[in-house]
């Protein structure tokens, strides 16, 4: 099999798309379909079955993802760490993360990069919601997993790497733990946390707003600076406050709730970097994450991943 048809193969049983598999590897979706149909005449046996609405893979298709993956990946680290060595991929890369399922996830995809990168020395810390983007801002972290939205000048939003649905997390003992799911219209109804510290009003206005959709003023609690100050604060009655659904599996203990909102936005979670400032090293480790959220079914996918990754030890 050449470079190419194992590329072509790979990407196609990912995504069980031939359009959006073209569009990765640029060519045409022609190119695409007569490759695969080449390698299916070659082995003898077909690879994939299609329809006009789908594409699966056959028992024998999926075997030979499964056995050429490894592989496949392998050349392409060993490919890249030469690149690497070339371009001088070296040093540190500093990356700062506000929820611990992002730190969980940007762990995990460090490991993959430092066998594609070994040069580089990739350090992770925990950016507090109080000041989100002061360490971007004076070095201390060089890219950064946050919150969208993003409206800095001097900051560039780059992909989405995490999107969970938006949670309402309440204590026990609160009146809206009786109902399935809660709106953004019911805030009305109760006491919102909100941030203190040199937060934009305008994501504080898109995360915590101060009114329903009809309009009705949504009352505005004790500001955190930390994170951890939600927990104790909701738990003490002070409080509700919107965090992603995966917060349920990293923060759940005795008297917290969480429950789904009907009819807000996902919370995403993206790449942002200093403008101006995107250095190879930054460049390559974005790469290799969304490699890895594109490999799991994407940025809703992404943190799900590692639970799946936990549960077989690896």
């Amino acid at each position: 099999m050449e470079r190419q048809e194992i590329e072509i193969f790979l990407t196609l049983a990912e995504e069980l798309h031939f359009g959006r598999t073209a569009e990765r590897v640029g060519v045409s979706q022609s190119r695409v379909s007569q490759t695969i149909a080449r390698l299916e005449r070659r082995i003898g046996a077909k690879l994939f079955d299609r329809t006009s609405r789908q594409v699966v893979l056959t028992p024998i298709g999926e075997q030979l993802g499964d056995d050429l993956a490894p592989a496949w990946r392998g050349v392409e680290e060993a490919v890249a760490r030469a690149m690497a060595a070339g371009r001088g991929i070296t040093g540190s890369l500093r990356i700062g993360f506000s929820g611990a399922f992002t730190g969980h996830l940007l762990h995990s995809i460090a490991e993959g990069f430092g066998r594609r990168y070994p040069g580089v020395d990739v350090q992770i810390r925990q950016v507090q919601i109080s000041d989100p983007y002061g360490p971007l801002r004076t070095g201390d972290v060089e890219l950064q997993v946050t919150e969208p939205p993003v409206t800095e000048p001097d900051l560039t939003l780059g992909p989405v790497l995490v999107s969970q649905q938006r949670v309402l997390l309440m204590a026990s003992g609160h009146p809206f733990t009786r109902r399935a799911s809660v709106s953004v219209e019911d805030l009305a109804e109760a006491t919102l946390l909100t941030v203190a510290g040199n937060v934009p009003t305008h994501w504080l206005d898109h995360h915590f707003p101060r009114q329903t959709p009809s309009g009705r003023p949504i009352p505005h609690g004790q500001a955190m600076t930390h994170w951890e100050d939600a927990l104790s604060l909701v738990l003490a009655g002070k409080g509700v406050t919107p965090v992603a659904a995966a917060g349920a599996h990293y923060y759940s203990r005795p008297g917290l709730v969480f429950r789904p909102f009907s009819d807000a936005p996902d919370i995403d979670y993206a790449f942002v970097w200093p403008t101006g400032h995107e250095t190879a090293r930054l460049r390559a480790f974005v790469q290799v994450a969304m490699e890895r959220v594109r490999a799991v079914g994407g940025p809703s996918r992404a943190v799900e991943s590692l639970w799946t990754e936990g549960e077989k030890g690896v």
